[in-house]
């Protein structure tokens, strides 16, 4: 028998998953996430949201999808201000080589 091919979908899983994992893995690293649970939140969103970013960041529990969202949110770098704000900054003579 041969080996089997992942499919697409299965390859999106497993980088969904690895990309995760270090989320979580960073965020308990600064001190985002411990073993203590002490805040509960609660909102009302459409189902239909809910659903599709448990797709996207393949994961079941709405606990698991606000601990990543809220680590995603609470690590992400202003890389895309910095470099918006840097526009302008490299003089007009220098050789880009393109």
């Amino acid at each position: 028998m041969g080996a089997q091919i992942p499919s697409a979908e299965d390859s999106e899983a497993k980088v969904a998953m690895t990309r995760n994992k270090l989320v979580l893995e960073q965020a308990r690293a600064v001190g985002l996430l411990g073993t203590a649970k002490n805040t509960r939140l609660s909102g009302r969103v459409p189902s239909e949201l809910i659903d599709a970013a448990k797709k996207r960041a393949h994961v079941t529990s709405d606990t698991e999808l606000l601990e990543l969202a809220l680590s995603r949110l609470a690590l992400e770098d202003d890389f895309g201000a910095r470099l918006v704000k840097r526009k302008g900054s490299i003089p007009s003579d220098v050789d880009l080589g393109i």
